[in-house]
């Protein structure tokens, strides 16, 4: 068993040994490579939001469920290292089982009158799993199980801490890329994705994502990334070498993905950009103030150092956005003024009003996987628009939670909920390491995201969170457990 071997740096910083050169297996390479071109494909297909590239990706994430299968069936070198952990999937087992046994049973039956489609609910007990849409939930469940497996096997095949930073590494160069590629069609004018090529109904959509908010989304959880990388490697690293260091990369990379939020026009993601990055200098600044009294040194200089730094990037991002912020923020001066005439919030509490009766009526299971845009319909109390006397239509309730409720009732949410919490039941190391730490913060502020906006409504969001997730449930596994077949802790 290796043990951990800690030094500490001039600052009193504890810095880890790197890892040594464990030779990865052909299964860890082919599942490396396997989500990282899954990862890379959805962002630049649209998000995963396009129609017609769903299917498609989703038959590339099914390779995971191969690489899984692989695992299950292999030899006795597998069943010893690695198949225990695959008790871990029972949440998602379950969570399968119950979208199958709904799809026997559909509460909602079409009828035509005078050529047009209706659709009748079927009387059902309240207890018994339905689905409105059974070819809908089939597809929806392909592709969240290719997108689960896919990210699961990061923690299930995986024996080295550095090719997990290699594989998150990419990811926030993929962001990158795609940042410079959105901000060069913002300063040209782009009518739509791809300069103009793909037309967008949304007016604010950023690079190769449709709707700026799930824009955000992806890009919070990345810059978290970047944040949990830099840390690491302001540990590993020397203070007089780290402008030499992958660190100075990941800060550089951060600020840049940072300043494509405001620019895309996604309000709420601004604000949860802010949110994370005042955390994260709050954790720098205590850590270095820390390290300076333990020496009884001057904390003026690294302070004050630090506030001119994060000065001058707020003031870039001003003037790299500030057409866009002028924008969003007469928007939000008109919504706020109409809100306060109405007394409410507006169309949202009626939405979620209505979201939260559809979910009444079927609370244990729900109403079947994807069933919102079509169930939806008959709760929906919004009047028509009195300039064009149409119906406001909603395909998502713009609160993941509730249309989770409404979808999979209380039951099949916890579930869920289960398939993120049971890999994580190791995760008692205090205190976590940085990585690990905003990896799992990322993902919180996605998940406090989700109560007011649908991220999860965006496939490339939906890939990225989950290989977080297991990133940093296999680092802290890692961690734990050092033997001569995967590495050193680092």
């Amino acid at each position: 068993m290796a043990t951990r071997d800690i030094t500490a740096d001039p600052s009193g910083t504890e810095v880890q040994p790197p890892d040594n050169g464990s030779r990865p297996t052909v299964l860890e390479r082919l599942t490396l490579l396997h989500v990282a071109v899954f990862l890379v494909g959805c962002t630049w297909a649209f998000g995963g939001n396009a129609s017609w590239v769903q299917a498609p990706l989703a038959a590339w994430g099914t390779l995971g469920g191969a690489v899984t299968l692989a695992v299950l069936l292999g030899g006795q070198e597998i069943v010893g290292i690695r198949r225990r952990k695959l008790v871990d999937l029972w949440p998602f087992a379950l969570f399968n089982a119950l979208v199958l046994i709904a799809n026997l049973s559909p509460n909602l039956r079409e009828i035509r009158m005078a050529g047009e489609s209706l659709l009748v609910p079927l009387e059902l007990p309240a207890w018994r799993p339905s689905s409105a849409r059974p070819e809908a939930a089939l597809m929806g469940l392909w592709t969240f199980d290719a997108v689960y497996l896919s990210c699961f096997n990061l923690k299930l095949v995986v024996r080295r801490r550095r090719a997990l930073r290699g594989l998150l590494f990419l990811a926030a160069g993929n962001a990158l890329v795609l940042a410079a590629f959105g901000t060069l069609q913002k300063l040209v004018n782009a009518s739509g994705i791809y300069f103009g090529r793909i037309h967008t109904p949304q007016k604010y959509f950023f690079a190769s994502f449709v709707y700026a908010n799930h824009w955000g989304a992806f890009i919070l959880l990345m810059i978290a990334v970047c944040i949990g990388l830099a840390w690491y490697h302001a540990l590993q690293t020397a203070r007089r070498d780290r402008l030499h260091s992958p660190a100075f990369g990941a800060v550089a990379t951060l600020v840049l993905l940072a300043a494509t939020v405001p620019l895309s026009g996604s309000r709420s993601s601004t604000l949860l950009m802010t949110f994370l990055l005042g955390c994260a200098f709050i954790h720098w600044t205590t850590t270095i103030v820390r390290s300076r009294r333990r020496y009884r040194r001057s904390v003026a200089g690294p302070v004050g150092g630090a506030l001119l730094i994060v000065g001058l990037a707020i003031g870039a991002i001003l003037y790299l956005d500030s057409d866009v912020i002028a924008t969003r923020l007469a928007l939000s001066r008109e919504q706020f003024a109409a809100m306060r005439a109405q007394g409410s919030i507006g169309s949202r509490a009626s939405l979620y009003r209505d979201t939260w009766r559809m979910a009444e009526d079927k609370l244990w299971f729900g109403w079947g996987m994807d069933s919102y845009p079509v169930v939806f319909n008959r709760y929906n109390t919004q009047k028509p628009n009195p300039l064009d006397h149409l119906f406001v239509y909603y395909r998502d309730a713009h609160n993941d939670w509730l249309q989770s409720a409404a979808e999979h009732g209380l039951v099949g949410t916890l579930v869920l909920a289960l398939c993120a919490i049971v890999p994580l039941r190791r995760l008692r190391i205090r205190p976590l390491d940085p990585l690990v730490a905003y990896l799992l913060g990322g993902c919180g502020v996605i998940l406090g995201y989700a109560w007011v906006e649908f991220p999860f409504g965006n496939l490339a969001v939906v890939l990225a969170w989950w290989l977080c997730l297991f990133c940093a449930a296999r680092l802290t596994d890692l961690r734990r457990h050092f033997t001569p077949d995967t590495e050193r802790p680092s």
